[in-house]
């Protein structure tokens, strides 16, 4: 007992004598200070008095799929700057190889108590993985809200990047420069955004008077080393332009023409998304979609603490406008490629 008072006091910046105030319920302590006492017993992982239980932590798990893509360090800083605003404190859950899995964050999550969760990709965006801890979290009546896909059969609000604005402009940016082989590199089949943005890029094609053919459209894991290899694949076909479903895959096509001695964007146009971090520092500078990451993220916690406090009705989805934003990796295709027709 001692030491979990002296670990709490510490964490807070308090006395011992007033954490313990707060763990007996005694008067003499201000609501922030109890509130903080309360977040640090949560956060140290020790349990609520049994009379403290009632009261849920002001905790809210932040769940990233990885932090290699500078896209969700952006999210979680954006996210977790508006949750501190709010009172709450960001848990950050980030699956790595071989480590702890979004589904065991979950029942983390469940015993620390926690307010609500936001999941900034994951398993929700794909349809064949399973999604048992959702229905967990569902059935606890913890409010969720999630970004960029939402989970069919499930009522949970979403806030996502417009996948068909995103791909129309991208696509459109590229015909306007005179590529008629447009290659489409996209995430596995069963990523829901993924299939958003081929279902967007058919109708492009149709609504120019063409088609999208099978094989310009590959797909890969989210990796440059996968974007890399799904290029080559393009590449051998014709393709003299490449929409990529995120910047790690633009990166990764932008190798694959260098090791087959192309020159970009002389020899290939790549269009990423995202806009994340450094993309103006490549070499070259990345043509890409920017998602709106500052207004998505508060967005989502806007949505989340207006569940918590059962003040919101679900939204539905939320679509945000992304913006092309045109660097150095697009030019007119190379001479002789355009057909004459």
């Amino acid at each position: 007992m001692t030491r979990r008072l002296a670990q709490v006091a510490k964490k807070v910046g308090v006395s011992e004598a007033t954490v313990s105030r707060v763990l007996n319920d005694k008067p003499g302590v201000s609501a922030a200070t109890r509130q903080s006492v309360l977040t640090a017993l949560d956060v140290l992982g020790y349990e609520r008095p049994t009379q403290l239980r009632g009261e849920r932590a002001r905790l809210v798990g932040l769940v990233l799929p990885e932090l290699q893509n500078p896209i969700f360090p952006a999210f979680a800083e954006v996210i977790g700057g508006a949750l501190a605003q709010q009172g709450l404190t960001p848990v950050l859950c980030t699956q790595t190889r071989g480590g702890v899995s979004e589904a065991d964050y979950v029942d983390l999550l469940l015993q620390q108590h926690v307010s609500g969760v936001v999941f900034a990709g994951g398993f929700f965006a794909e349809s064949d993985a399973p999604h048992d801890h959702y229905h967990r979290l569902a059935e606890r009546q913890i409010p969720v809200v999630l970004i960029n896909a939402s989970i069919e059969g499930l009522d949970f609000p979403c806030v996502a990047c417009d996948d068909s604005v995103a791909v129309e402009q991208s696509w459109r940016h590229l015909a306007s420069l005179g590529h008629e082989r447009i290659g489409l590199l996209l995430g596995p089949s069963d990523h829901v955004p993924s299939r958003r943005k081929l279902d967007a890029a058919r109708k492009v094609a149709k609504d120019a008077g063409t088609e999208l053919a099978d094989e310009y459209v590959e797909r890969s894991i989210f990796s440059l080393e996968g974007g890399q290899a799904a290029a080559a694949r393009l590449l051998g076909r014709g393709v003299t332009g490449i929409v990529c479903a995120s910047d790690p895959l633009a990166l990764g096509a932008i190798r694959a023409a260098r090791r087959r001695g192309l020159t970009v964007p002389s020899d290939l146009s790549v269009v990423g998304f995202d806009d994340s971090a450094f993309m103006t520092c490549t070499e070259p500078p990345l043509s890409t979609v920017r998602q709106p990451i500052e207004a998505m993220g508060r967005a989502a916690v806007d949505l989340l603490c207006a569940r918590i406090q059962g003040t919101q009705t679900h939204p539905g989805e939320l679509l945000f406008e992304p913006e092309l934003v045109v660097r150095g990796s697009t030019a007119p295709p190379p001479l002789g490629t355009v057909s004459s027709r």
